[in-house]
């Protein structure tokens, strides 16, 4: 008997078609994945559905919430092995990471992509699709959270992230590497995530902001934050987790009025520690109340705190820091 799989279509680049006649990429009325639904039988016992024809940076957390919660919906009409995800790859690692923080289901979930569109010489997209599908039916895929596959690689959701705006070997885990691959005869783990956390979100109306460090920054940007009334704010510093000394007045400014600010480095390897003294240095700030976290990108740490803030009631400093421990 066939493992049954639920392919979830979203829009990206994986369904897009390339206009002879100008060169754009751009959705069209029918997603060119659907021409091979039926193809994909010897693989898995396949249900299709498409919960939204979008790119990626249309994706808001509104839908990855929407993703969660239809998976849960289909499970609980009829249980399934695994689900994959096709998704543009602007921001999939953000879906795949929500997904890995929500969904609470004993199945293997896979998020995938294309660097190129289907007509395009090269294309990825069912190649990628098809390397999914035999990620998701392979049982020792269940025991791994949330997986991105692409370019014949197997990544943690957690670490993941997009390296070149256009190479189809794109999505690397700085300092980690892929978990497997894919291979001609099969599916191959090398290693899995020593820990993982789940949070029952129902509503992601937090407004979380991202602001990156740089040379000169003052406080100007996040005392409008502060006065936006912004519910948490993600710091991406410099180096181990350091500011410009212009830049503390904002900061404390932030904390004195509740808002958690997160820290992480703007560096893609490595994790951000209160290691300098200095004024501004990641000393100072964590004794002012900045929460250091363990190694994710700015973009992942927004998602997280967005997810904390919209489970937990008036989480505490101590509470924060835990979950941004792991």
């Amino acid at each position: 008997m066939k493992n049954r799989i639920l392919i979830i279509h979203t829009g990206g680049t994986i369904s897009m078609m390339e206009d002879a006649s100008t060169g754009a990429v751009k959705p069209g009325e029918i997603n060119p994945l659907s021409e091979h639904s039926s193809s994909l039988g010897s693989l898995a016992d396949v249900t299709v559905r498409e919960a939204f024809h979008l790119p990626s940076p249309h994706i808001t957390p509104d839908h990855m919430l929407q993703l969660k919660q239809l998976i849960e919906r289909e499970y609980k009409k009829e249980a399934f092995q695994g689900v994959v995800v096709t998704h543009g790859t602007d921001t999939l690692e953000e879906t795949a990471y929500f997904l890995d923080l929500t969904v609470d289901l004993p199945i293997s979930i896979v998020v995938t992509g294309a660097m190129r569109s289907s007509n395009e010489i090269g294309a990825d997209g069912l190649y990628n699709l098809i390397s999914s599908i035999k990620v998701a039916v392979n049982e020792n895929s269940l025991d791994k959270g949330v997986l991105v596959v692409l370019n014949d690689e197997i990544h943690s959701a957690k670490n993941v992230t997009k390296t070149h705006t256009s190479n189809v070997s794109t999505f690397q885990s700085p300092q980690y590497g892929p978990i497997g691959i894919v291979t001609k005869r099969g599916v191959i783990f090398h290693h899995k995530p020593t820990s993982a956390e789940k949070y029952p979100v129902d509503s992601v109306s937090k407004k979380i902001a991202l602001i990156k460090a740089h040379a000169g920054m003052d406080s100007a940007l996040l005392f409008a934050l502060k006065e936006l009334q912004f519910d948490g704010v993600i710091l991406e510093a410099l180096g181990q987790g350091n500011l410009p000394p212009a830049a503390v007045e904002g900061v404390d400014s932030l904390i004195k009025a509740e808002i958690p600010v997160i820290l992480v480095s703007r560096c893609f390897n490595g994790i951000a520690q209160d290691v300098y003294g200095y004024a501004g240095g990641g000393k100072q700030l964590k004794e002012m109340g900045v929460i250091f976290s363990n190694g994710l990108n700015g973009q992942k740490a927004r998602l997280k705190l967005l997810v904390a803030l919209s489970t937990l009631n008036n989480p505490q400093l101590k509470e924060l820091e835990e979950i941004f421990r792991n």
